[in-house]
C-alpha cells in the first residue's frame, strides 16, 4: 500500500517569528490549521529581498498573513504588490495585510492587496502595548525612565494579543472578507499615563521625561542607534491617532484589552524585573 502524501501547510505566516506573527502562528496551530512560518530561518527560507525564495514559501499555501519588516521603506509598496501577484499566481485565495493607523502613504500601499483579485482583509493597529516589554521601550522601562520628544500626546495603545485575534479571525472566517479594521485599545494614554501604569504594575517608580528633538537625537547617538529614528517618532506620535476606534469590537464582538491588564500580567511574568 502506498504511503499517503504529507498535507501541505494551508497558511503562510510572514514574519512568523515576530511580535504579531508568532502569536498568529500559535493560534492557528491551536486551531489545528497547518502553518508555514515565512522567515529567513524558516523551512523553506523566505527573504523579502530575494524573490527567488517566494515560490517555495508559497507552494501549497492558500492563505497568507502578509507582514513587511518595514512598510515605511520606499520600495515596500512595490514589494507587497509584487508578492501579492506571486501569491495569486501560486493559488493563494486569501490575503490578510498588517498595515498601520493614521498614515495615508501606507494606506495607498494597501491597494496592492485590495487589487490582487483574491479575498482580502486589512488590519490597521496603532502603537503596541508590547513595545514596552518586547520592543524599543523595554530598556527604558528597566532603567525607570521613558524619555521622548512627544510632549503630552496621547495614544490609544493596542494589545498585540488583540491584533493576533483579529488577524486569525480574518484568516479563518469569511465574514471578514473585504473589511478594513482599525484597532486601538479602550482608552487614550499619554506617556506620562503609561509611566504611572507601569509604576503601579511593577511596584517601582518609572517616570516619563519630556525631551526636545535635539536631546532625543543625542540620546540615540549615544546608544548607537541612527538619528533618523527620531523622525519616525515625530511622524507617528504627533497626535494623529489620539482617538479611539472600534475595530476589535467590530471583528471580535468584544472590548479590547486595557493597558493596565497588559501591564499587570507582564509584570507578574517578571519581564520588568530590574
Amino acid at each position: 500500500m502506498s504511503q499517503s502524501a504529507t498535507p501541505r501547510p494551508a497558511v503562510l505566516v510572514l514574519g512568523g517569528t515576530g511580535k504579531t506573527g508568532r502569536r498568529v502562528a500559535e493560534r492557528l496551530t491551536a486551531l489545528g490549521r497547518g502553518v508555514r512560518v515565512g522567515s529567513r530561518g524558516g523551512e523553506p527560507s523566505f527573504v523579502w529581498e530575494d524573490t527567488a525564495t517566494w515560490k517555495a514559501a508559497l507552494d501549497g499555501v492558500d492563505t497568507v498573513y502578509l507582514t513587511h519588516p518595514d512598510i515605511t521603506l520606499p520600495d515596500a509598496g512595490e514589494q507587497i504588490a509584487a508578492f501579492a501577484r506571486a501569491a495569486v499566481d501560486s493559488g493563494v485565495r486569501r490575503l490578510v495585510l498588517l498595515s498601520s493607523r493614521g498614515d495615508a502613504a501606507l494606506h495607498t500601499i494597501e491597494e496592492g492587496v485590495r487589487n490582487s483579485g483574491v479575498d482580502w482583509t486589512v488590519v490597521r493597529p496603532g502603537w503596541f502595548d508590547q513595545n514596552f516589554s518586547e520592543g524599543f521601550f523595554l530598556g527604558a522601562v528597566l532603567a525607570g525612565e521613558i524619555a521622548l520628544p512627544v510632549g503630552d500626546v496621547a495614544e490609544a495603545f493596542v494589545d498585540i494579543d488583540d491584533i493576533a485575534d483579529v488577524v486569525v479571525a480574518a484568516l479563518t472566517d469569511d465574514r471578514h472578507i473585504g473589511k478594513t479594521y482599525e484597532l486601538s485599545g479602550p482608552r487614550l494614554l499619554t506617556f506620562a499615563d503609561v509611566a504611572k501604569e507601569l509604576s503601579k504594575a511593577t511596584g517601582r517608580e518609572i517616570t516619563y521625561i519630556p525631551q526636545t528633538p535635539e536631546q532625543f537625537r543625542a540620546a540615540l547617538r549615544e546608544i548607537g542607534l541612527p538619528e533618523e529614528l527620531a523622525d519616525g517618532f515625530a511622524h507617528n506620535l504627533d497626535g494623529r491617532n489620539a482617538y479611539l476606534v472600534q475595530g476589535v469590537e467590530e471583528a471580535l464582538g468584544r472590548a479590547p484589552r486595557d493597558f493596565s491588564d497588559y501591564a499587570r500580567e507582564t509584570a507578574a511574568a517578571g519581564v520588568w524585573n530590574a
